[in-house]
């Protein structure tokens, strides 16, 4: 939690005081059959009890706690209110993740829960019968809420689903609930890797974005993140958001990292390890447009411009703006296509790369099996990390791009008889060979119907 200590909440937060401001954080949702979703968190402060009326601090919105209960082994039971410090369950919300922060008005929510890997396999996912549709919606964002390690994207211009998640057999346990516990009948596609975008240099010149109208132009430059900087991101160091014009703790945080003082004041967004600075110096208008900007930076980190994949690791400077007098010529409609197109292209200045994920697995069989272990690994671009053995079996630790492991548990069935097995360790992104950089690319966006570049 980032908020002031000497806050209200955050002296009862210190000394965990039933009496003091309410504080509860969602770590787990369940769907029950009878009780609907059920909220499991921690109560850090206050009482919580029926009836009361809570803020969800991440998704800006007001609702009311309909039942309160204690968990006691795996049972659920009610109760009418719960002190600070109890792990407890709730029910009513309707909009409530893990990683919400509950509050009796708006206040610093804790920081968001993140998890070991990002998902990295992507199918589209729609339902057999298209009566099913409306059920499928509501399936898919239930299953979203019970595993935040999967990621659910709905597309309600284009009609497309997609789901998300760390691997082939994830999914296909997914797909295999949604049909067997929600009787939604599906149809999904091939699973196609999700990969990352960076920048390896600083743009020379800067790059131009302008306005539909003509009348605004915004200038950007755009360099890779320190590593000391993404370092400190992925460890919780920096939290991610907006930056308010005076927030020590994040100035302090990038000060720390490396980063020097004047630009730890620019910093107006910390997003998916990327950074956005203003640069500009007294301009009068900046004040109106500077949120048009973040929102569009956002979107364009999201959406890189290679192949619309999200990015990682840049750093987006905003160095000139040319503005418009009048409010009216420089509002949404005119700043978003200027800074998409300006950062799009100081992106493309600054030599952007692919990166793919990679995951180290261990094998586990018997160990007349490790040759063919050995083998299946360099069959599929990977690289063979260790190999331990212990009487009669062995183990095998490789390194695999994920776009080549596609039917790897069938595969690996098939070299031991049935009788090894495979766990992820770690995941990680790294740089696509040069040599597969155009290939992927162009087969990215042609799957996705973007023009060829």
């Amino acid at each position: 939690w980032h908020g002031e200590l000497e806050s209200p909440l955050g002296q009862s937060l210190i000394k965990c005081d039933p009496a003091g401001k309410l504080a509860f954080v969602i770590t787990k949702v369940v769907v029950d059959p009878q009780a609907g979703e059920i909220a499991a968190g921690r109560l850090f402060s206050g009482t919580m009890r029926k009836g009361t009326a809570v803020y969800l601090n991440r998704a800006k919105l007001d609702q009311r706690i309909q039942q309160v209960y204690v968990y006691n082994g795996a049972k659920r039971e009610i109760v009418d209110e719960v002190p600070a410090g109890n792990i407890i369950g709730i029910g009513g919300l309707k909009n409530g993740y893990p990683g919400e922060t509950l509050t009796l008005e708006q206040d610093t929510p804790f920081e968001a829960i993140s998890h070991l890997f990002d998902p990295v396999i992507t199918k589209a996912i729609e339902a057999k019968r298209p009566s099913d549709l409306p059920k499928l919606i509501d399936v898919l964002i239930q299953v979203g809420k019970e595993d935040p390690s999967i990621k659910i994207e709905l597309n309600q211009e284009t009609g497309e689903h997609l789901i998300s998640g760390m691997g082939e057999l994830h999914l296909e346990i997914i797909e295999n609930r949604i049909i067997k516990e929600k009787n939604v009948e599906i149809v999904t596609s091939p699973p196609v890797v999700v990969y990352r975008e960076t920048v390896t240099r600083k743009n020379a010149e800067p790059a131009e974005g302008k306005s539909p109208n003509k009348h605004n132009r915004l200038y950007f430059t755009v360099e890779p993140v320190p590593d000391a900087i993404r370092q400190a991101m992925k460890e919780g160091k920096i939290t991610a958001g907006r930056v308010k014009k005076k927030d020590d703790s994040v100035w302090n945080a990038l000060s720390e990292a490396g980063m020097s003082t004047q630009d730890t004041r620019n910093v107006r967004n910390i997003f998916n390890e990327c950074l956005f600075l203003d640069d500009t110096r007294g301009e009068v208008h900046i004040g109106e447009i500077i949120e048009l900007v973040n929102d569009m930076f956002e979107d364009v980190m999201n959406k890189g411009p290679l192949a619309r994949e999200p990015c990682f690791g840049v750093m987006v400077r905003l160095v000139d703006v040319k503005l418009h007098e009048d409010a009216i010529h420089r509002g949404p409609a005119q700043m978003y296509p200027a800074v998409r197109e300006g950062v799009r292209e100081a992106m493309r200045l600054a030599t952007p790369m692919l990166f793919e994920p990679v995951q180290t697995l261990r094998f586990e069989s018997p160990i007349e099996y490790m040759g063919e272990i050995s083998k299946l690994i360099s069959n599929k671009r990977g690289q063979l990390l260790d190999m331990i053995q212990e009487g009669g079996s062995v183990t095998v630790v490789g390194k695999l791009p994920v776009g080549e492991m596609f039917g790897l548990s069938g595969e690996l069935r098939g070299a031991t008889g049935g009788r090894g097995s495979s766990f992820v360790v770690d995941q990680s992104f790294e740089k696509l060979p040069y040599e597969l950089q155009g290939k992927v690319t162009a087969a990215i966006r042609q799957r996705k119907g973007l023009k060829e570049e």
